[in-house]
């Protein structure tokens, strides 16, 4: 039995020849702990007891009430987009996990016999900490070699200080699912949208290659479970975010069920992600809204090619300051397919994306395939290509609001969307609704461009097209054929 004493992160007794960590000039190879002697390892997370870290006030729900009560919820009534929901922005710059919003003290009993839920979770292995040492030790100039296994990860990882190093992975990580509250508590800010982090990766020269092999597991089903629809629960974890990356290579990796997001990059230049197979899911009646594929934020010249993802929301989405983004060559099921946005959600705070390509797409039984969703905020939106995509059984191909989510002050946006394009546009809608697009009526959009499109609602009958508050209809290629209204909804329950 652990006695509650601090232990240090980055304290691994290194033993001959079945050590978890060996180290080989500038390489250190890792071997998951479950498969080395109990004794190599000395586990820790920095300032924080063992106790800490396997709290799960879930077990008591009363406590979990206690534990939660005073947290600031940005995604609590008023809803983004109402009255009062600015004032939650912007957020401050990211500081430790100290800076986080407080919580209330939570009444500890005593520790109760061997086969208490805490002893059980204080009994699992954890690997986090051998990890954490490979990167502190082979992260500059070196190679990292994960072999096969599963490492078991208990606690937050951030390694942000990497320069030049290689990183092989050709076990699974696996996130722990039995210490919830921990991670609500200590995974790091991202400050966008108050949203955390289970793992921050940055540096400059970073390869991280995975081989087909290197498979992402978050336990995601149980978040899912927790979240109960809820599509932002606080403290819920990204899985893994490119933090002030410059010239990042992730490469043949495998998710399965994330946490929350996929990925997510952020203050980040030159990042291509390619071979990524992504699968989240929900096999309960609970929904699995949230589980994006990726979506970039504050960042450029960003690479995403070679995708398979199924989750619960955007596939790939570019938020804010994203300039320089291609994307090709990835198939989506059950999603939001590829959409700008959401942006503009402080007015005060403009947002500015640019200089887009999707092509090569393909949406499977998703929401929408290639679409725009702004808030009623400032900045702009241009020169985005929307290229060869094609989908079967989309609820709206292509939409583009002023007003996401409220459909509220719709036409007071000065967030200007223009020189839109969108060639090669095929596939079947699941109702009337082919195009839907309300655009701004005090900043309209302007260079909407059509080439080729064919859409067919899957049950026959003849497609809809809807637009509002757009320049020169005429000469954009795609004929009109109603008016689109501030609440004409991102999802249609119906034909209209």
């Amino acid at each position: 039995m652990w006695s509650p004493a601090l232990l240090l992160v980055l304290s691994t007794v290194v033993l001959p020849a079945s050590a978890a960590i060996v180290k080989e000039g500038s390489t250190c190879i890792v071997t998951p702990v479950s498969e080395t002697p109990a004794a190599v390892v000395l586990r820790s997370v920095g300032a924080l007891a063992l106790e800490e870290r396997d709290l799960n006030p879930e077990d008591d729900p009363a406590t979990e009430n206690d534990l939660w009560a005073a947290v600031d919820d940005p995604y609590a009534d008023p809803k983004p987009g109402f009255p009062g929901a600015l004032g939650h922005y912007p957020r401050p710059k990211p500081g430790p996990a100290s800076s986080l919003p407080a919580r209330r003290e939570v009444r500890r009993e005593p520790l109760g016999p061997q086969d208490s839920p805490l002893n059980i979770r204080q009994s699992q292995p954890d690997d986090t900490p051998q990890i954490l040492s490979a990167f502190s030790q082979c992260g500059k100039d070196g190679t990292i070699i994960f072999k096969e296994g599963t490492y078991h990860i208990r606690q937050v990882m951030d390694t942000t200080d990497l320069r030049n190093v290689s990183v092989e992975i050709h076990g699974t990580f696996l996130w722990s699912a039995d210490n919830l509250s921990y991670w609500r508590q200590r995974s790091f800010s991202v400050t966008y949208a108050g949203r955390q982090t289970a793992w921050r990766l940055g540096g400059r020269d970073i390869s991280v290659r995975g081989f087909g092999k290197a498979v992402f597991d978050g336990n995601g089903q149980t978040w899912i479970d927790l979240a109960k629809g809820q599509g932002n629960l606080n403290g819920r974890p990204i899985s893994l975010t490119v933090w002030y990356g410059t010239n990042v290579f992730i490469d043949g990796i495998t998710w399965r069920m994330a946490q929350f997001w996929h990925t997510f990059i952020a203050h980040s230049q030159n990042v291509t992600m390619t071979n990524l197979d992504m699968n989240t899911f929900s096999t309960s009646g609970q929904s699995s809204v949230n589980t994006d594929g990726t979506n970039t934020w504050n960042s450029k010249d960003i690479t995403i090619s070679n995708w398979t993802v199924k989750c619960g929301d955007d596939c790939i989405g570019v938020k804010g300051n994203s300039s320089n983004v291609h994307v090709s060559n990835v198939v989506c099921h059950e999603s939001g397919a590829m959409t700008i946005g959401s942006i503009g959600s402080n007015a005060g705070q403009p947002d500015y994306v640019e200089n887009i390509v999707f092509e090569n797409i393909t949406a499977i039984h998703s929401s929408n395939a290639a679409w725009i969703k702004t808030y009623p905020g400032t900045g702009y939106v241009r020169n985005v290509t929307f290229r060869n995509i094609h989908f079967e059984d989309v609820n709206q191909p292509i939409y583009v609001t002023s007003c996401i989510y409220s459909y509220q002050n719709c036409d007071s946006s000065r967030l200007k969307i223009s020189d839109i394009r969108w060639q090669n546009i095929t596939g079947t809608s699941r109702y009337n609704v082919a195009v839907g697009m309300h655009c701004s009526a005090s900043t309209p959009c302007d260079g909407f461009h059509f080439e080729n499109i064919d859409i067919k609602p899957k049950n026959g009958g003849t497609s809809k097209i809807l637009c509002s508050n757009i320049k020169n209809q005429a000469s954009m290629g795609l004929q009109c054929t109603g008016s689109c209204p501030g609440s004409h909804p991102q999802q249609l329950s119906g034909n209209v």
